[in-house]
């Protein structure tokens, strides 16, 4: 059977919910994200916004000075969850089949359902037309034979977009041939410039080039993957159950922070999220990693091993400390950040083997899902830790 992948994307998702919550707000520039005056960035920009430079990841205060007549808006993670769980639902009333890839973005297989709701493009224009009635929103999307060109079609009309690629070899590749070569799905700014230099401009260029060249300019492995996407080959499948591979939060402070008392205080409230998190996906965390971000952007990350893997709160805070303190702060904080990854849904046995320890791990875990139903009941900020973050 042949495969028909969609690709949607909500078109400007998080502006697009606050203009249709807010009609005042339609037709004109709006930016979610930090305030323009505060140090951070640009989650989401309108596409009245978009029309003076400004995107994504922008820092708040440039995309100010390009247009101080926008309207900066607070995320509100509550109501784009809830448009983002409607759309989700429609999809599934199609295929069940869907593989999410952000709030906004998502694949569907409906190879299997074609019979039921029509061709590839009929089901596209379906899901579309019942976005638009049941949210207000619009979305754009892209119909193919697999989840590489699905993704770039439906983001070739938009807003409110339908792009159906081709299904025959030749005419995949004879689409493909025109495009920049950065449109290909994982070519980022710097390989770009890296290829385009070697004359590598468009897509029809990697179809021609001769492999082994390629291969001298960006490696075996990353030569061969290319060129199967340059022809429009793509194997995955779509994946219905992603497993969360890590779990980190994040704190960007307004102002450059020197204050170890503070920083501390915050990577402890990062900890606890982190493990409410991982204790609500049933799982236990065998490695913790601190982020410390300086002025100019400069980054580091340090990481330890988690020994047994867990998921309570005092281990997490007790290794985030850890890794402050083999620290030197030789300049203010920009941003501070925790994570885990190496998940894991029970600990290996011969890491369980002291009795005492296991018996300690499982105690913490238990009064750590007391807290966490605590504050699901009664709020966040119903039961606080103590000053250093012990067992209160």
């Amino acid at each position: 059977m042949e495969q028909t992948i969609l690709h949607v994307d909500m078109d400007a998702f998080f502006t697009s919910v606050e203009q249709r919550d807010r009609p005042e707000l339609r037709g004109k520039p709006v930016v979610v994200g930090a305030p323009h005056d505060q140090r951070g960035v640009i989650a989401a920009a309108s596409y009245e916004a978009r029309q003076f430079g400004i995107h994504s990841a922008m820092p708040s205060r440039e995309a100010y000075r390009r247009c101080p007549d926008a309207v900066f808006l607070p995320p509100d993670g509550e109501r784009y969850a809830e448009a983002s769980a409607a759309i989700r639902d429609i999809f599934e009333r199609f295929t069940p089949w869907v593989e999410p890839i952000s709030i906004d973005e998502a694949f569907l297989d409906v190879s299997g359902v074609r019979q039921l709701f029509g061709d590839g493009e009929q089901i596209a224009r379906q899901i579309k037309d019942a976005i638009r009635e049941e949210t207000q929103l619009t979305a754009s999307a892209g119909v193919a034979c697999n989840k590489f060109l699905a993704k770039l079609a439906s983001d070739m009309d938009k807003p409110d977009g339908l792009t159906v690629v081709p299904t025959d070899p030749a005419a995949i590749a004879a689409f493909l041939a025109p495009l920049p070569v950065g449109r290909i799905w994982g070519v980022g700014k710097v390989m770009q410039r890296h290829l385009e230099k070697a004359g590598i401009q468009t897509i029809a260029h990697l179809q021609q080039i001769d492999p082994d060249r390629l291969a001298r300019l960006i490696g075996q492995r990353g030569a061969a993957h290319l060129q199967q996407l340059a022809w429009g080959r793509d194997e995955r499948s779509v994946e219905t159950e992603r497993e969360e591979k890590s779990i980190s939060n994040e704190y960007t402070f307004s102002e450059d922070c020197a204050d170890y008392a503070t920083i501390r205080a915050v990577l402890i409230d990062l900890a606890d999220k982190v493990g409410g998190r991982l204790r609500a996906s049933e799982k236990l965390a065998g490695l913790a990693r601190l982020k410390l971000r300086w002025q100019g952007f400069e980054t580091i990350t340090r990481q330890r091993p988690i020994t047994p893997p867990a998921c309570d709160d005092f281990s997490l805070r007790a290794l985030a400390v850890e890794l402050l303190d083999s620290e030197t702060l030789v300049k203010p904080v920009r941003l501070v950040g925790f994570g885990v990854s190496s998940l894991v849904t029970e600990p290996p046995p011969q890491l369980t083997l002291l009795m005492d320890d296991e018996q300690e791990r499982q105690r913490n875990e238990r009064l750590s899902h007391v807290v966490d139903r605590i504050r699901r009941d009664f709020g966040s900020d119903s039961i606080r830790r103590g000053s250093q973050g012990e067992r209160d």
